[in-house]
């Protein structure tokens, strides 16, 4: 349930803190007072997108704020552990909105994305606001609604699944059907590049390594000349580097003997001997093995030059070359097993298409299962609502396939199309008069009855799905009198296994509120504001009051609200 809400810097709001209670909280006010705003201060913090303009003049951001009871909601719990957020029994949400339009969101606390507030929404409140009465006349919304009811959501989400497989796969087909034509005229060309390529076979850094090679062989003479000089410097010459210093090492040895503290020099000097004469060692090694090699050098240029022509063609780099190949030969390969991959991805196309076929089967058994449920539910719910002889139906409908179609299943016999939910259409049909036939809702209702058919089906969802909020904002539009009475009741009911927040305009209604908020409007430094104030007994007493006459509350006035809410 919603405990608290904190709305700042909105719109005409400048602060609002209201503790909200179980049961049925009711808020009314004059029109214009601001109780849109208050339900799109509601909308914002459940996840839907604003812009600076609702920040409130003279404010630098809008602030919407609720905490959340979800100690009983395991959805959530699950919810918060696929996203690795930290769990609290009282679950803050919290959105922030400034001049810039930038947007920031808050869970405990914590920065989180717009998505996931959504998400969260979506399992704590169901918003019915006062323009939604007209999409229940919506075929796709009536639809959706059913699936809300129906216990198949895995279903939904398999069907999904495959029917973005589905389009996956045929688009490829197109694709390739449409390359066949293309890869045939540069079959010829490809093989030519390829057969190009092949006859070269540059490797991997083949380039680098060659011209390392070449530098070398190209300055092997100079090479030859100072690796000698340097071996009989430190080696071979009469007064050689190596020769001098074992003179030293004697002296050394000699002195060693007279003083012990020349012993460690002594030992810096073997270390020393030792790395002449690997040093030696090297350059004498090298200089054998060195050759010149015109022929090797002469190859090694051809090479690269081959090399150079395959960079300037087919790429900069040898991977680039490599690359481009690769991707030729698959072209080619493509080219010569065209009709093989076509009948291949056909095949897998089909496979897709019969497992859409299966579950878009049981998918519509149980759609016609949950609209025999509803049905009785409506009815029921509609009785309680004042329209005593209403007949409520679920028609369902497929469409065929033509001949040009691709997006169809086959259910028997027939190629039946599917959009992105399966193969029903469905439309909700109704009499309100005995005896009569059940028409298309569009066609037949007046606006209270689908003020009162929309409350009747939030009824059985409620119920059903044991959401903890729901927000009404006038869901009483087209009604009054006595049926008012039965909505208001149907309302109370519905607050025994939910939190209601309604907003209303009927006395009927708000009379029967456990607890009563009125929206105003005051003048605070020569601006209006609207403020959220929650009713004691007798303020409450003359609300309803005002409901029925007007401003001007009278004694009869009082005595009727006080009738209403059994004072």
């Amino acid at each position: 349930m919603l405990k608290s809400l904190l709305i700042k810097n909105y719109a005409l709001i400048e602060n609002i803190e209201v503790e909200f209670d179980k049961g049925l909280n009711i808020i009314t006010g004059e029109t214009g007072a601001g109780k849109s705003i208050i339900i799109g201060a509601m909308n914002l913090l459940l996840g839907e997108r604003a812009s600076s303009d609702i920040v409130r003049k003279g404010a630098n951001k809008a602030i919407v704020e609720g905490i959340f009871d979800v100690s009983d909601n395991k959805k959530i719990k699950t919810l918060f552990e696929k996203y690795d957020l930290d769990y609290e029994p009282d679950l803050i949400l919290r959105r922030e909105i400034s001049l810039k339009s930038t947007s920031r969101s808050f869970i405990n606390d914590t920065p989180a994305q717009l998505s996931i507030i959504k998400e969260i929404g979506r399992l704590l409140v169901d918003l019915h606001g006062q323009h939604d009465h007209q999409t229940l006349l919506r075929t796709d919304f009536q639809l959706a609604m059913l699936d809300e009811f129906g216990n198949y959501q895995n279903s939904l989400d398999e069907f999904s699944t495959l029917r973005r497989d589905f389009n996956e796969k045929l688009s490829e087909l197109r694709e390739l059907k449409s390359k066949e034509q293309s890869l045939i005229e540069k079959k010829e060309f490809y093989s030519f590049q390829l057969e190009e390529i092949d006859k070269i076979a540059p490797e991997e850094n083949e380039d680098e390594k060659l011209e390392e090679e070449l530098n070398i062989l190209e300055n092997s003479e100079k090479l030859l000349t100072n690796t000698t000089n340097i071996y009989y410097q430190l080696y071979e010459a009469d007064n050689s580097v190596f020769d001098s210093l074992v003179s030293v090492r004697n002296m050394l040895d000699d002195l060693a003997r007279i003083d012990k503290s020349f012993s460690e020099r002594n030992k810096q000097l073997e270390e020393i001997l030792a790395s002449v004469n690997d040093l030696a060692d090297f350059f004498r090694d090298y200089k054998d093995k060195l050759d010149v090699e015109p022929e090797r050098i002469n190859f090694i240029r051809e090479r690269l030059g081959e090399l150079t022509l395959l960079k300037k063609k087919y790429g900069k780099t040898i991977d680039k070359i490599l690359e481009y190949r690769n991707k030729i030969e698959e072209e080619l390969n493509l080219a010569e097993n065209f009709s093989d991959r076509i009948s291949e991805m056909e095949k897998e196309i089909e496979e897709i298409r019969d497992r859409l076929a299966k579950v878009a089967s049981g998918l519509s058994e149980n759609r016609q299962k949950t609209a025999l449920k509803i049905k009785k539910g409506v009815e029921r719910e509609l009785k309680n609502l004042g329209i005593n002889d209403a007949e409520f139906e679920v028609k369902f409908n497929r469409v065929y396939a033509t001949a040009d179609d691709e997006h169809y299943v086959k259910i028997g016999d027939r190629k039946v199309k599917f959009g992105t939910t399966g193969i029903d259409e469905i439309e909700f049909f109704i009499s309100t008069n005995i005896g009569e036939e059940p028409k298309p809702l569009a066609k037949v209702a007046s606006g209270g009855e689908i003020s009162r058919i929309m409350l009747a089906l939030k009824s059985i969802l409620a119920k059903n799905d044991k959401l903890p909020l729901l927000i009404f904002d006038e869901i009483d539009t087209g009604i009054s009198g006595r049926i008012a009475q039965k909505v208001g009741k149907a309302l109370k009911d519905l607050a025994a296994y939910h939190q209601i927040i309604s907003i209303t305009h009927l006395p009927q209604i708000a009379g029967l509120a456990d607890t009563h908020f009125v929206v105003e409007k005051i003048k605070k430094d020569g601006r209006v504001i609207s403020r959220l104030r929650k009713l004691s007994g007798e303020e409450r007493i003359k609300e309803v009051a005002k409901l029925i006459s007007g401003e001007e509350v009278t004694e009869s006035s009082l005595k009727g609200a006080r009738e209403l809410m059994n004072f």
